[in-house]
């Protein structure tokens, strides 16, 4: 079977089983700050299994694609080296949400496996938790398994975990034995690629919290993953995931692009490189074709460690150029039909992998030089070890692997501290969890929830009314903040890139304000940081009070104002992304965006500055279509595939269910989109763009304002103008820019004449102690600090000194705002007669006021910030010196 047919086996054989085939969320995860990346199938259903979340639908199956290259679940070092584990990956995957359980799981999978794919018996083994006795007898009474092939192991290899907190549960997983004698009981679960795992089916039913407690979760689920570049190269008869048809393209092009073959042996270098760079190539399109971007913190600093780990690996195929992004295409082709996003964003895909590639190139460079300076210091102190720190900045900054620092410092016979690059980077990881754990969903703090209600979830009854009486069914202090569920709410929650709502919650008894609003799957927070009056004391001793005495039916009240205002700007960033794929071109997609009722950003996919004339042209079709007023219309419960269909584009950020919200402004834009719009687009009044910069290699953003904002920025503009017109005294139509150029013309003038003066005043001081200075060996010598001038007017006398007498050298001082400056000169005579070199002279100077500098023999300047070592500089300069002259005198 080929792999189209394997993926498609599986997805039918649990479609005939009453499961629903979903699609595979993005490997970005949209909204849980506790993952860098999607890294199983469960992550999109995690809030069903915490009860936060539902859906229409019990049982369902797919194949999601997944990223294993950072926290607990980290395949990247292992990739490469053995021929199963992939940093990418896809993991077919069939889930019950409190329906079927142990029985059907394990019995399922074995007719899969055993029956329908007919994989050999005798070659399966089951795992089971240690204690999990009502998995090990369905094995052993439901199935024909071999019971000797029923093996019990604990925590780390048949508890399954998704992160350090979260969903969880005992699992039993199938393994295969590829031994050739079929010998292999011994090798299950010891990470030989002889006896591989195939499937995990996990029996969720617990959480971990935050503080590393198991809690039970209030229904069981059913959580399976198989690998499915494992599972193809069994049924494909291969020794190796890489030798099946998931991987030949990508070598059959690697071998066009470098000539090297693959094949040779699983430890032969060039077929490391080029499992390396096939995995990563996969990886990084798939993250990027997600909306992923490289970058130097967070899953971009993890995509850019993989693009340099397969760019250094590219040497070893005798390729010193950009490759990855030769293999995107390839990519495209090969599983574009499956998932169709590489082939909709392989040209932006790309174009952002080569830029990184030929970024790191010329970084390599430099993390050599780097290196070079580390090896030269250290052997000036006689040391024979590279620092730990050192390490870890080539591997930081750089892109360095430990392994490649290791390899070039044995190259020059020096070892290189180990121990104390791990500690670099433990320190690192734990500042990347701990900023994880603060960017955590407000309510996963371990406090307790008090609930009035069996429902805890809310329903979003906010785009057409602001106003409503609801009642409070949850509520948790936390911190400083205390968060209030409704049954429903006009709030909107913070979602797309929209800021949640502002507004106030009253009854007659107490009155307020909600600071914030964010959702949590099914449940929408409110959030409110003033004193709660008496009903906070209320909540907390609710023994002392009947719940009719919480009085908490209230009237929730959105600000209409900010509502509106951020209405405007939401609905704005519509209609500028229409107008930059106009103008720029189709292939400008959305990467990112902020909607406040204050200004809006956008981030977009584009790989040039844009210049004056394009965003004048963005800003004026913008303004344009909000003066035809056209009415915006909003289509609700659509299905996803429905609105595809239509033409509607997906935003990056979103997360997108089974049917979805589309907005559409006729004839100009048509997008997935839960967040709040204006009715008609002509009462956003006026766009403004305020800036254009650049977030990361291919994406640039933009920064507006609309209506009130967009107003108050103009006349604030204008009113300025008129100030600047009045001081000018310019009348009628005339250019205030050209008077302003005049007078800047003129200024420009002044400064270089009083300039020219304080430089001929000098000069003539200097010139006039200069002749009267010592003479050593026929050579005039002075060491001066100058006071009141500024570092570039003496670096300019000096460079005019040197002209006027045949054979003179010295050093200058002076301070200017707190820095000290140091300028070094020597006359043509004076360097090529007396052998002085200023540059020389200057560095030994320069380390008395902990500075640094240099330059030519004729000219030399320095700076630094030990004013108090100012008398201690010219007098090392000064001997140093006087030695040469009188050295050469001898001589």
């Amino acid at each position: 079977m080929q792999s189209r047919e394997i993926r498609q086996s599986f997805l039918d054989f649990f479609a005939q089983k009453a499961h629903t085939i979903v699609r595979s969320a993005p490997v970005i995860p949209a909204d849980d700050p506790t993952l860098l990346f999607t890294n199983a199938g469960m992550n999109q259903f995690k809030d069903v299994f915490l009860a936060k979340g539902t859906r229409p639908y019990v049982r369902a199956v797919d194949t999601q694609k997944c990223i294993r290259a950072s926290g607990k679940h980290n395949d990247l070092e292992d990739v490469g080296r053995d021929t199963y584990h992939h940093t990418f990956f896809e993991m077919l995957g069939n889930w019950s949400f409190g329906d079927y359980y142990k029985h059907e799981a394990i019995t399922w999978a074995w007719e899969l496996m055993a029956e329908v794919w007919a994989l050999p018996k005798d070659r399966l083994y089951a795992t089971v938790y240690q204690d999990d006795d009502e998995s090990f007898q369905i094995w052993k009474s439901q199935t024909d398994i071999n019971p000797e092939h029923i093996l019990r192991f604990g925590d780390k290899d048949n508890f399954w975990e998704m992160g350090e907190s979260g969903p969880c549960g005992p699992c039993s997983e199938i393994h295969i034995d590829l031994t050739p004698d079929g010998s292999g009981k011994e090798l299950v679960n010891v990470g030989d690629y002889r006896v591989i795992e195939l499937w995990n089916l996990v029996f969720i039913q617990y959480n971990r919290k935050s503080d590393g407690s198991l809690e039970p979760l209030p229904m069981k689920h059913v959580d399976t993953g198989m690998g499915f570049e494992r599972v193809v190269a069994v049924m494909q008869g291969k020794g190796s995931n890489y030798d099946s048809d998931v991987f030949q393209p990508l070598f059959d092009r690697l071998t066009e692009i470098t000539g090297v073959s693959y094949g040779a042996a699983m430890d032969d270098q060039r077929d490391i490189a080029m499992r390396v760079i096939a995995d990563h190539a996969r990886t990084l399109t798939f993250a990027l074709s997600d909306g992923a971007m490289p970058s130097n913190e967070g899953r971009g600093y993890v995509l850019r460690r993989i693009l340099r780990r397969a760019l250094r690996y590219s040497k070893n195929l005798g390729y010193n150029e950009p490759i990855l992004h030769q293999l995107v295409g390839t990519l495209a082709s090969s599983m574009g039909d499956v998932f169709p996003e590489l082939v909709k964003q392989q040209e932006i895909v790309k174009n952002i992998i080569k830029a990184e590639e030929e970024s790191f190139i010329v970084t390599l460079d430099r993390g050599m030089e780097i290196f070079s300076e580390v090896v030269a210091t250290l052997r000036a102190a006689k040391g024979s070890m590279i620092g730990g720190q050192d390490a870890f900045k080539l591997y930081d900054t750089y892109g360095f692997p430990f392994d490649l620092t290791t390899l070039m410092a044995n190259e020059v016979g020096l070892q290189v501290d180990g121990e104390g690059f791990e500690r670099c980077m433990l320190e690192q990881k734990t500042r990347a969890r701990t900023d994880r754990k603060e960017k955590q969903q407000v309510g996963d703090d371990g406090a307790e929830w008090l609930w009035f209600s069996d429902v805890h979830a809310s329903v979003f009854a906010g785009y057409e009314q602001l106003e409503m009486p609801v009642v409070i069914t949850g509520a948790k202090q936390t911190g400083d903040k205390l968060l209030l569920v409704l049954n429903r709410t006009p709030f909107y929650p913070e979602s797309g890139g929209q800021t949640g709502d502002r507004g106030f919650l009253a009854n007659a008894r107490y009155r307020f304000t909600v600071v914030d609003t964010i959702k949590d799957g099914d449940a929408i927070f409110h959030v409110v940081t003033e004193a709660f009056d008496k009903i906070l004391d209320t909540l907390v001793s609710l023994d002392d009070i009947s719940l009719d005495e919480l009085e908490l039916t209230v009237n929730a009240s959105v600000d209409r104002c900010v509502r509106q205002d951020a209405e405007r700007n939401h609905t704005a960033t519509h209609l500028m992304h229409g107008a930059l794929r106009h103008i720029l071109g189709q292939h400008v997609q959305q990467k990112g965006s902020f909607v406040s009722a204050e200004r809006l950003r956008f981030d977009f996919s584009h790989f040039s500055k844009l210049s004056d004339a394009e965003i004048d042209a963005v800003e004026a079709e913008v303004n344009a279509q909000i003066r035809q007023a056209e009415k915006v219309v909003k289509y609700a419960d659509m299905p996803y595939d429905e609105a595809i269909a239509k033409g509607a584009l997906a935003f990056f950020g979103d997360k997108y269910s089974d049917r979805v919200r589309m907005v559409e402004v006729p004839g100009i834009s048509v997008e997935l989109c839960g967040g709040t719009h204006v009715d008609n687009i002509g009462s956003i009044g006026l766009f403004k763009i305020v800036s254009e910069s650049s977030v990361a290699s291919g994406v640039r953003r933009l920064e507006a304002v609309t209506g009130s904002a967009a107003e108050k920025l103009l006349w604030n503009e204008y009113r300025e103008l008129q100030q600047v017109r009045h001081l000018l005294k310019a009348k009628g139509d005339e250019a205030v820019s050209e008077r302003v150029a005049e007078l800047m013309e003129a200024k420009k003038e002044l400064e270089k004449q009083r300039l020219e003066g304080k430089i001929s005043s000098l000069l003539t001081m200097l010139i006039a102690e200069l002749e009267v200075s010592p003479d050593i060996n026929c050579c005039r010598v002075i060491t001066k600090v100058v006071d009141g001038v500024d570092g570039e007017t003496l670096r300019q006398a000096v460079l005019a000194l040197r002209e006027k007498l045949p054979c003179s050298a010295g050093l200058l001082c002076t301070v200017d705002d707190g820095k000290v400056s140091l300028v070094s000169f020597a006359s043509d005579k004076a360097v090529r007669v007396c052998g002085i070199d200023a540059g020389k002279l200057i560095r030994e100077a320069a380390k008395q006021v902990q500075g640094g500098g240099g330059g030519k023999p004729e000219f030399a300047t320095a700076g630094g910030k030990n004013i108090d070592g100012i008398p201690k500089a010219l007098a090392t300069y000064a001997e140093s010196l006087n030695a040469l002259l009188e050295q050469n005198r001898d001589a």
